[in-house]
């Protein structure tokens, strides 16, 4: 049987990474918002004859490449990182013989739940 995903995560594993996985979503989301107020003060620089404002595109490369990273974290273990602003995030894992995911949102204090790889989150189960 051929599955979509190499690396499987056990629950153990899933939460083992939690932690990790929070701060990687912190990260993100304070790097996101970084690159929106980049985005609107250079807008305002926009105007005909303005200075581009060579720092501050610098600064939104770096939130960039740096965002580029952390996301790397996330798709070098094969998790599968639905939304940033929700956190929610899911973990390739083999449930009953099947290939699932585990599926865990940043408000939840664990991972609780599971789903069909093409259910999404309407289709999640309690573990």
């Amino acid at each position: 049987m051929s599955h979509r995903f190499q690396k499987h995560y056990s629950i153990e594993e899933a939460r083992a990474l939690l932690p990790l996985v929070r701060c990687w979503l912190e990260r993100l989301q304070e790097l996101r918002d970084q690159v929106v107020e980049c985005e609107r003060r250079l807008d305002g620089l926009m105007t005909p004859g303005a200075d581009f404002g060579g720092p501050l595109v610098n600064q939104m490369v770096r939130a960039l490449a740096v965002s580029r990273e952390v996301l790397y974290e996330f798709y070098s273990r094969e998790l599968q990182l639905k939304d940033i602003d929700r956190g929610l995030v899911d973990f390739p894992a083999i449930i009953a013989g099947r290939e699932v995911f585990l599926c865990w949102e940043k408000d939840e204090p664990d991972i609780e739940h599971w789903h069909d790889l093409d259910a999404g989150f309407a289709g999640r189960e309690p573990l």
